[in-house]
């Protein structure tokens, strides 16, 4: 799934209902007994840990260390301070890069070893990495230079498996578990996915397509979420804000994904929403919540507003 790569984070829809948040669920856990309950936190707690696991790997959302935009032009690219674009490691002219009429060529410096797919390169032509397709990516010992495309504007990542945010982040904050917040939603599939615009972080467009809608309820109120998808999800991608957005959490959105629906419902476990990655580090952009699923109810799971130590 490439949403969660998206690198560089409207419809006129009905707002979902009024309801302040409190009080009981139609939920998916309302049965569970106490042994249940103790084993549903502990998978909450195992799914916490994996995604720090994975945040800290040396590939993972914290290994970024430099980002910006490109305008047609060139681009002196490496360590040294009198590059135009400046690097945390590796040589200190790694090479030229060169934006042109929406081509991308980048020529290596000299005695440079700079890497695509494992062979060396001298000149190349970059494709850009953009929602549902990957970048070239040069490899320069270890680390990993490429350009995004989001929207019409292209912008430069490098990773760095060295990067100092892997090793200062030790935890996110979160909502205590409530199984209240596992959910079940009834699904309602589309005959066609409907096509969404969605806006990134920054403000740029990014196409993609609704396949349906899950409706639950909530203190006798009822709303809908549209999920997203890209050709060969395995997933449901739903991006949400609620009351809670720009106060507890992150204000563009959160993220939650979700197994595909069986017998007609599917599950919403809210204590599974994660900050999405352009709140974690400034080098990615996201895309925020559609004014659909902008539910007018405090949604008090999952994690809170990253707050780097």
């Amino acid at each position: 799934m490439r949403w969660r790569a998206w690198a560089v984070c409207g419809l006129a829809m009905v707002m979902a209902a009024c309801s302040d948040g409190a009080g009981t669920a139609t939920s998916a856990s309302a049965l569970l007994g106490a042994r249940d309950a103790d084993g549903y936190s502990a998978q909450i707690e195992k799914w916490r840990k994996a995604r720090l696991d994975a945040l800290r790997a040396p590939d993972g959302w914290l290994s970024y260390t430099g980002s910006g935009r490109l305008r047609p032009g060139s681009y002196r690219v490496g360590t040294a301070a009198d590059n135009d674009i400046g690097l945390s490691s590796g040589p200190p002219r790694l090479g030229l890069l060169t934006v042109e009429e929406g081509r991308i060529r980048f020529e290596a410096a000299r005695g440079v070893d700079v890497r695509l797919r494992g062979q060396p390169v001298a000149q190349v032509q970059l494709v850009p990495e953009e929602a549902g397709r990957k970048a070239d990516r040069l490899d320069v010992g270890g680390s990993q230079f490429y350009v995004v495309r989001t929207g019409p504007v292209y912008g430069w990542r490098f990773r760095d498996p060295d990067a100092p945010m892997r090793h200062k982040l030790s935890e996110i904050e979160h909502f205590p578990v409530d199984p209240r917040w596992r959910v079940q939603a009834r699904w309602i599939p589309y005959a066609k996915p409907k096509p969404i615009t969605l806006l990134t972080s920054i403000g740029t467009p990014l196409a993609a397509w609704i396949p349906g809608e899950a409706v639950f309820e909530r203190d006798g109120h009822q709303y809908r979420l549209h999920p997203v998808t890209q050709p060969n999800d395995t997933k449901l991608f739903f991006i949400f804000s609620d009351r809670t957005s720009g106060k507890e959490t992150y204000g563009g959105a959160r993220y939650l994904f979700v197994e595909p629906p069986a017998d007609g419902t599917l599950v919403l476990d809210f204590n599974r929403a994660e900050n999405p990655p352009c709140a974690l580090t400034p080098h990615l952009v996201c895309p925020i919540a559609p004014p659909a699923n902008r539910l007018d109810l405090a949604v008090n799971a999952g994690e809170k507003t990253y707050i780097a130590n």
